[in-house]
């Protein structure tokens, strides 16, 4: 993906995101309409650096702007972006990166100094950045979530992704509930392998040691923190069920339709969920839900969740594609 140019006569259109992957993956649909409404602007999205290989799948991105954070200034010459964009949030530090940029043209929500629609609370989050793009006169879809798959093989192609990370405590599923559903897939015949992270990866291999996964096994299927982000994308673009927390994998197999089965935690699936057109399986139970999305302890709503509902609902979205349980 190429780097900022020198400045030319072409007009830029900055849109900010400096979050993680399934906020990057949320985001989609606004991307896509920005892209189709501003087809002669270069469109610079201001991200990570480590979701690079993620954007690129997006489609219509010319430029990434590395952006860990909002900590610091985005180091792009004042003046030089003609249209800026707050797809990040609405509070002052994202509205304020962007001030600096002293943009021609600003969109997001309505705030001082900035025209458009509301912020509203308690929204399916690809509706509000849709809607956004929508108010803004980009009109966008929230079902158009598709990305393109990674020019390279799945390192599994078929097999059941039981995604075992996730960044905060409050997402953890127990070690020992992922290797039940682990071992009764795998004794159902179907090839099972764990992702996650490099940080992730002793969670992956307690799991697997849980599950009774000889050396062997472990050496082929244990992905986590061998595979880098774009090989990731294509295990999940190519699998025949995916099972995780709500975290970045389960938005991937939301932009590859792959069926999925999502365990939600602090977060509501009615702002989160995946997509209600795809085979995806929502479990949680939101009556206990605490709601501490940046806490260290498992969230009640998700460790109301157990491996037997896990199974079913694997059975039940396989179902649907002739697969395990069929």
């Amino acid at each position: 993906m190429d780097r900022l140019p020198e400045k030319d006569d072409t007009p830029e259109f900055l849109a900010l995101r400096a979050l993680k992957l399934g906020d990057l993956l949320v985001a989609v649909p606004a991307l896509h309409a920005i892209r189709r409404s501003r087809p002669d602007h270069r469109l610079v999205l201001a991200v990570p650096g480590w979701l690079e290989p993620v954007a690129e799948l997006v489609g219509g991105i010319d430029v990434l702007w590395p952006t860990p954070g909002l900590d610091h200034p985005l180091g792009i010459e004042p003046g030089r972006i003609d249209t800026a964009m707050n797809l990040h949030g609405d509070g002052p530090e994202s509205r304020g990166v962007l001030e600096q940029l002293q943009p021609r043209v600003r969109l997001g929500h309505a705030s001082p100094g900035w025209e458009g629609p509301e912020w509203e609370d308690h929204v399916l989050e690809r509706h509000r950045w849709a809607r956004l793009a929508s108010e803004h006169g980009m009109p966008a879809d929230q079902e158009d979530i598709g990305i393109a798959r990674p020019d390279l093989p799945s390192a599994a192609p078929g097999a059941v992704v039981v995604h075992v990370g996730a960044f905060y405590g409050s997402r953890h599923w127990p070690v020992d509930r992922f290797a039940t559903v682990v071992r009764e897939l795998r004794e159902e015949g179907r090839r099972v392998v764990l992702t996650g992270s490099e940080k992730e990866r002793p969670r992956a291999l307690e799991v697997a040691a849980l599950a009774g996964l000889d050396d062997e096994v472990v050496a082929a299927d244990v992905l986590a923190g061998t595979v880098d982000l774009a090989e990731m994308a294509a295990v999940v673009a190519d699998a025949s069920v995916v099972v995780s927390v709500d975290t970045g994998a389960a938005h991937l197999a939301s932009a590859y339709a792959t069926p999925s089965v999502v365990l939600f935690g602090p977060a509501p699936p009615e702002e989160w969920g995946p997509p209600a057109s795809g085979p995806h399986v929502v479990l949680t139970d939101a009556s206990l839900r605490v709601g501490d999305t940046f806490g260290s302890e498992c969230d009640p709503a998700l460790l109301a969740v157990q491996p037997a509902d896990v199974l079913a609902a694997a059975r039940e979205v396989a179902r649907s594609l002739d697969g395990i349980g069929a």
